[in-house]
């Protein structure tokens, strides 16, 4: 076997690693979890509206209620003083008792917006709380599809490194110079640096050559570098 023979187990070890990092780089785990990512930032978008409303609402709920407390304490103070037997004066018995009943409608009318504000905050936490459940299924998901991505990368991983290691000895068997052509043409000719003359054809890039070409090659010692007048590929002939 010639070394340029020999070059052609290298490419086809060559190639075989090329193949499993693009199987690596386009596992259809990535485009999960890619879709996953656009789902759940569309679902955060969708509700990002609802969740500032009923912020909103709950800060308005919580005024509501501190004024109702206030309210609630002065009506308090009210009363105290009116049914403590120190009040004296008819007139200001009376006086008291208006403030106590001004009081009580202003906190039954408060009362009666935060219930307001309960009812629209209601379905508001069903939506939010719907969405809780979707974004914990979407995590969920992410989890078990990282698992396999993790899973197929192990496996591509492990076949890669035996490529690799084989690749070597490869290497080891071909003269240093053939190794540094090689290379340097398969990094411009998208990873393919030698292939076989079938017939006319350059298997590298499919075209037939001349017969005159064919020819003179066909009549080149074996030990000289041939090459694909078209696509500048190694050729073994």
């Amino acid at each position: 076997m010639t070394d340029l023979e020999r070059l052609l187990d290298l490419q086809a070890n060559d190639t075989a690693a090329d193949q499993l990092r693009h199987r690596r780089k386009v596992l259809p785990e990535r485009v999960a979890l890619v879709d996953l990512d656009r789902k759940e930032s569309a679902l955060r978008a969708e509700v990002a509206e609802p969740q500032a409303e009923r912020d909103g609402l709950a800060r308005d709920q919580k005024r509501l209620e501190d004024e109702i407390a206030t309210v609630e304490g002065k009506a308090a103070h009210v009363e105290k003083q009116l049914y403590d037997g120190s009040m004296t004066s008819p007139k200001e018995a009376q006086g008291l008792q208006a403030d106590l009943e001004s009081l009580k409608r202003r906190q039954s009318t408060l009362e009666d917006e935060v219930i307001e504000l309960m009812e629209r905050i209601e379905p508001l936490d069903e939506q939010l709380a719907a969405s809780v459940v979707a974004l914990a299924a979407l995590d969920a998901e992410r989890a078990q599809v990282k698992a396999s991505l993790a899973s197929s990368e192990n496996a591509i991983d492990s076949e890669l490194a035996e490529t690799l290691a084989a690749r070597q000895a490869l290497v080891d068997a071909v003269a240093a110079t053939l190794i540094t052509e090689y290379e340097r043409i398969r990094g411009g000719e998208g990873g393919i640096g030698v292939a076989r003359l079938q017939g006319a054809t350059c298997m590298g890039c499919h075209i037939s050559l001349a017969a005159a070409e064919v020819d003179v090659m066909k009549r080149m010692p074996a030990d000289e570098l041939a090459y694909c007048p078209d696509c500048g590929r190694l050729l073994v002939r």
